[in-house]
């Protein structure tokens, strides 16, 4: 359970910075959404390529980096609804 309240929490932290460096504007709900698909990409790409670590600083910055590319894709795909 503590596992999966850490996985949220690093979502979303991941999801709001994303959402801080792509200047895109998206609820909370899409913060969280991002940021658990960035975090699964980033788990699943850093895994597979490089080191893998326990730390949460290390988990925030795979999730954030995740989270912008998509970010970056949904954007060409959908358009940007970036902040004025």
């Amino acid at each position: 359970m503590v596992d999966f309240i850490m996985w949220i929490v690093i979502g979303v932290v991941a999801g709001w910075l994303a959402g801080l460096i792509t200047k895109d504007d998206h609820s909370i709900v899409g913060d969280l959404v991002l940021g658990l698909l960035g975090a699964l990409v980033a788990g699943w790409v850093v895994g597979t390529i490089g080191p893998e670590s326990n730390s949460i600083l290390f988990s925030i910055i795979a999730a954030t980096i995740g989270a912008v590319v998509l970010v970056l894709i949904k954007n060409m795909l959908f358009g940007s609804r970036g902040r004025a």
